[in-house]
């Protein structure tokens, strides 16, 4: 394999790796220390209140942590998603994780094809053999057509 630098990939021995993340700056269990701590301190100042007689912020105090408790799960469900493109020998496999579905695709990197979408800020699109990946959602949209040239010199070069 020739020296080839990249911007996105990782070069394994015999095998170029893309892994395209989502940029998460709060891990799925810190999220659940910050909503442990969030509920004690909500609980603790809705008690004292109700302790006083005003008997309905407990109410409300729990009504707001069940709707930022939505929201976080929400959020932890999509904090792991990301797309791996992996080109090794004779074949390009493109995983995508989505909300922890995996969807993976299998192409002959002679016959692959790397097109833009629409333009040169889309998604973009891998197929060949009557199958078709999209990759490309975790990356900048003006970053996009620099991976998508990356993606075609390693499947012509490697």
């Amino acid at each position: 394999m020739p020296n080839l630098v990249f911007r996105f990939a990782t070069v394994q021995g015999q095998a170029i790796h893309w892994f395209l993340r989502r940029n998460c700056s709060v891990t799925p269990a810190q999220l659940g220390w910050l909503y442990a701590s969030l509920c004690v301190v909500t609980l603790g100042i809705g008690a004292v209140f109700w302790f006083q007689g005003a008997v309905l912020i407990l109410p409300f105090a729990w009504l707001e942590l069940a709707a930022v408790g939505a929201a976080f799960v929400a959020y932890a469900r999509h904090a792991a998603d990301g797309e791996h493109i992996l080109l090794q020998g004779q074949r390009l496999v493109v995983e995508r994780e989505r909300a922890g579905r995996l969807e993976r695709a299998e192409f002959n990197r002679d016959w692959v094809r790397v097109e833009p979408g629409a333009d040169d800020r889309s998604l973009i699109e891998l197929s060949g053999q009557g199958r078709r990946m999209i990759v490309g959602r975790y990356v900048r949209p003006e970053l996009r057509p620099e991976l998508a040239r990356e993606i075609r010199r390693a499947l012509r070069e490697a």
